[in-house]
């Protein structure tokens, strides 16, 4: 099965403090990969780059077979193809949650308002937020806004999902109903790309765990087989220390 995304080599700094060390990984579809390690050791930075919001500047992205990373890469494009979803929720305070959900594909798709809108309602309603879509997002909870969040990413239809660190930012008897939209979207099939700190979340539904320390994918492999018998010394003090605390 050909890749649906491959990162090779890739070098990401910000001035004088390299982030991205020749980062290696990929994705087959429908597969469910979680990113781990310590804050700083380039989660979100990756996620960024994968969907470009941030130019790399060593190594290549792609996307199937198309070059996400290059310099003529049409990023509308990878925009529809790469949903992405913040620990922010980056919802629009001035619209509903229904003119939320539409604007890109109306926008950008180029969808019928009465398409759009039709699609949005089912999603809401899969969502468990049917109720919620003429609400703005101030009246919602940060579960149900974060919710918001992720069917505005998922309205756009797009090949592969990234998730940086969707709960991090919610009251914890909040971040269950985040987790199980995920688990319905793999459910469903969804390619997902996922940093977080959910360690038994990461262990019960990603296909595969990959650790990054400084930069790079240290090491990766089975839920089980990260969590249970890591290879490296590095990735056994991270999951000792954090499992512990």
């Amino acid at each position: 099965m050909t890749a649906l995304l491959h990162v090779n080599g890739v070098h990401k700094a910000f001035g004088t403090n390299p982030v991205l060390r020749g980062l290696e990984v990929s994705l087959e579809p429908h597969e469910v990969v979680a990113l781990i390690g310590s804050s700083g050791s380039g989660k979100s930075t990756l996620l960024r780059c994968v969907n470009g919001l941030e130019s790399i500047d060593a190594g290549k992205i792609m996307l199937g077979d198309v070059e996400v990373s290059a310099l003529d890469a049409d990023l509308d494009v990878v925009r529809r193809r790469v949903g992405i979803v913040f620990q922010a929720y980056n919802l629009f305070p001035h619209m509903s949650v229904l003119a939320n959900v539409t604007l890109a594909p109306i926008r950008v798709l180029r969808h019928s308002r009465k398409q759009a809108e039709g699609a949005a309602l089912e999603l809401l309603a899969r969502l468990g937020l049917a109720e919620k879509a003429r609400q703005y997002p101030d009246q919602l909870s940060g579960g149900q806004q974060q919710r918001v969040a992720i069917a505005r990413a998922l309205a756009m239809q797009p090949e592969l999902l990234l998730l940086d660190e969707v709960t991090s930012a919610l009251d914890p008897e909040l971040v269950g109903e985040v987790l199980d939209v995920i688990r319905d979207l793999k459910a469903g099939g969804m390619t997902i790309l996922m940093a977080t700190h959910e360690m038994a979340f990461a262990r019960e539904v990603a296909d595969r765990v990959c650790f990054l320390d400084r930069g790079r994918v240290l090491e990766s492999g089975p839920p089980g087989e990260i969590f249970e018998n890591p290879a490296e010394p590095r990735t056994r003090e991270f999951l000792d220390r954090f499992l512990s605390g």
